[in-house]
């Protein structure tokens, strides 16, 4: 297996498959890099070289105590980046992921980023405050925190419906697609898990979109039970400058996995990298 060494010492596992322009994918939370296969296996296919890493704490990347927060995330993409040497790169970000892509961007810069894309992101900020009342709750971040402390099996079991709308009527989720949700969280250590709640809640990236000098396609579903699209890709969209901005009705937060909209998703992501 390949890694990558952050400054702390922690190894981050990556796959890096094909070659070409280099197009580098982060996952959301709790999951791993396998969450992106199937658009890793489509940019392959079609001529670009992929990069995906298991995000430290869990996954194949040593699961360390402290540095489960976005400052860290960003760096240790960045460490991804620079192991590999990958210049005029294309970052894709899904929920957590796209916070760690935007934080990088506003810490590292775009030198060696081309493109950006953010999907059902985190940016820019997902708690409810007096600046931000479209935010969630602190209660419902609480609720997750608990949710990992107490039974996580379960957690993820019950969460695996909302993500990826297999709770509304007519949804065609197989169940096997909420059980490889199930397989994936439960490999991320308890630590990480419940440290990254509060790193994606809680981090205000307002300022890190603003350092956005590249082109930025900016995708969300509106019916995202997980961030909802007021807090983060409506507003999102408004900060980045010059963002291209599409909203899939009724998708869910996990519209990259689900049959309906994955392949709207990956039409446009080609399209948006070939551009």
């Amino acid at each position: 297996m390949a890694f990558a060494t952050a400054k702390d010492g922690t190894r981050i596992f990556f796959k890096d498959w094909g070659s070409g322009r280099p197009v580098v994918f982060s996952h959301g939370w709790p999951l791993t890099a396998d969450a992106w296969d199937p658009q890793l296996k489509l940019m392959a296919d079609n001529g670009f070289r992929v990069v995906a890493h298991d995000r430290r704490g869990g996954g194949r990347s040593d699961q360390p105590w402290e540095g489960n927060d976005l400052d860290t995330y960003a760096d240790d993409l960045a460490s991804v980046m620079e192991t590999l040497d990958l210049r005029d790169a294309i970052l894709v970000g899904h929920s957590t992921g796209g916070g760690e892509v935007t934080r990088y961007i506003g810490r590292h810069g775009s030198e060696r980023v081309a493109k950006a894309v953010l999907l059902g992101a985190i940016p820019p900020l997902m708690l409810k405050t007096e600046a931000n009342p479209e935010g969630l709750p602190i209660d419902v971040f609480d609720g997750l925190r608990k949710g990992v402390a107490t039974d996580r099996s379960q957690f993820y079991k019950d969460t695996s419906a909302p993500f990826y709308g297999a709770n509304r009527e007519g949804s065609t989720v197989s169940q096997g697609t909420r059980d490889q949700f199930w397989l994936w969280s439960m490999s991320v250590g308890i630590k990480g898990a419940y440290d990254c709640i509060k790193a994606f809640s809680e981090t205000d990236l307002t300022e890190d979109l603003k350092a956005f000098d590249i082109p930025t396609l900016i995708v969300h579903g509106d019916d995202d039970q997980i961030v909802p699209i007021v807090a983060s890709g409506a507003k999102s969209s408004k900060i980045v400058k010059d963002a291209i901005y599409k909203v899939y009705e009724g998708a869910p937060h996990g519209l990259s996995m689900v049959p309906e909209f994955a392949d709207r998703f990956n039409k446009d992501l080609l399209d948006f990298a070939r551009g």
